[in-house]
């Protein structure tokens, strides 16, 4: 796969970051975590992104910003906001992990290009239903899941 291109369904509601942070902010607290301003800086670049990104691609864009930040830095503010259930760590096959934004209450799934990396995010409520539907069935109670189709898009198909 080349560089990642993304498209999203997904709609981020104003308050999602303020949210995000409250989730934060509790967590460490319970875990008497310190206040880190390197952290903050870390936890706002990546909640203006709308995509999947990086640590080499969030790094990046916390050092235009602040250039004393560092990868180690940033890895441990990622994984920071997946044990806050702020983010999401994914890998769609190339072996690089992602994070996503995780919205609380909001679910969507993932078609993949194998050619040219491009990710679009989707929501169906008729697959959901299926699976629900499904669970229910086999007497399963389902606490998350992610489904990710892999194949060509439409541009790589043309070409």
């Amino acid at each position: 796969m080349t560089a990642q291109k993304h498209r999203s369904t997904a709609k981020i509601p104003q308050d999602a970051s303020a949210d995000a942070k409250a989730r934060i902010a509790a967590y460490l607290a319970r875990a008497r975590l310190k206040h880190s301003r390197a952290r903050d800086v870390v936890v706002d670049a990546f909640l203006a992104q709308s995509g999947h990104v990086s640590i080499d691609e969030l790094t990046a864009i916390v050092r235009r910003t602040a250039p004393a930040i560092g990868y180690s830095t940033v890895y441990r503010a990622l994984k920071l906001l997946v044990a806050c259930d702020v983010a999401a760590e994914r890998e769609f096959g190339d072996g690089r992990s992602r994070y996503e934004r995780v919205l609380e209450g909001a679910h969507h799934d993932h078609l993949i290009c194998t050619d040219c990396g491009e990710i679009v995010e989707f929501e169906e409520p008729g697959i959901e239903a299926l699976q629900r539907d499904v669970a229910r069935r086999y007497g399963f109670e389902v606490v998350s899941h992610k489904m990710e189709l892999y194949g060509r898009c439409a541009a790589c198909r043309r070409h």
